[in-house]
């Protein structure tokens, strides 16, 4: 677990002034905590985040007693990337979290070394799960992953033991599918005619024959 120490937040102080004393809004809430606005040191909290994400328990300290809880949402400026606001969630003592867990695909498939294609279908799966053993991330080993077809499930995913699947566990996360290389699109050659001799000497012939039937008839009307 990771610590976090806050400050209650003055109404009176505007958000501008908030930050540009480096601390940003916060606020933290749950089902038997009412939302109470709080200020976080700006670096600290950037820091925390990077380590955290959504997945790892936040423990805040200075307002009272301490809360253990999730950041459970960030917003960050669009253009610099400051983060702007947090929102914790506090977790209810004794009581699981249903939460969506990132996948860490880990190794390489030997399929993927024979050339085939491997395909990853799901990158976090939904678990409820006792706060004190809610993993950061779920790993998958590609190692098992040797031929087309194989393919790993939600169910098969170790998981804490007081973890229970809520995302279907047949559901795939990751399959091996063989590579197949397109067809060359192959564009026909023109059509080219090749004349003899004789052809080309009927050719001529026939020609000379046309023109010789102009000179009667233009003949005939002098």
């Amino acid at each position: 677990m990771l610590a976090l120490e806050v400050a209650s937040r003055n109404a009176k102080e505007s958000v501008e002034t908030l930050r540009k004393r480096g601390a940003v809004p916060a606020v933290f809430y749950g089902p038997k905590e009412a939302a109470t606005a709080i200020s976080v040191d700006a670096r600290k909290l950037e820091h925390l985040w990077k380590e955290a994400g959504e997945t790892t328990i936040v423990t805040l300290t200075g307002v009272g007693d301490k809360k253990d809880t999730l950041i459970h949402d960030v917003q960050f400026h669009p253009v610099t990337g400051r983060l702007l606001h947090a929102d914790f969630y506090v977790l209810e003592k004794g009581k699981k979290i249903r939460i969506k867990v990132p996948l860490v695909f880990e190794g390489q498939a030997p399929a993927e070394k024979s050339g085939h294609i491997i395909v990853k279908t799901l990158h976090e799966i939904e678990i409820e799960v006792a706060p004190a053993e809610l993993p950061h991330s779920l790993p998958v080993n590609l190692a098992k992953l040797e031929n087309v077809g194989d393919h790993i499930k939600a169910r098969e995913i170790k998981f804490p033991a007081s973890a229970t699947l809520i995302t279907g566990g047949d559901e795939i996360v990751v399959s091996v599918t063989e590579f197949k290389e397109e067809a060359a699109e192959i564009t026909p050659a023109p059509e080219t005619i090749i004349l003899t001799e004789k052809s080309a000497e009927t050719a001529t012939l026939e020609g000379v024959g046309e023109e010789k039937k102009v000179e009667k008839k233009s003949e005939k009307k002098e």
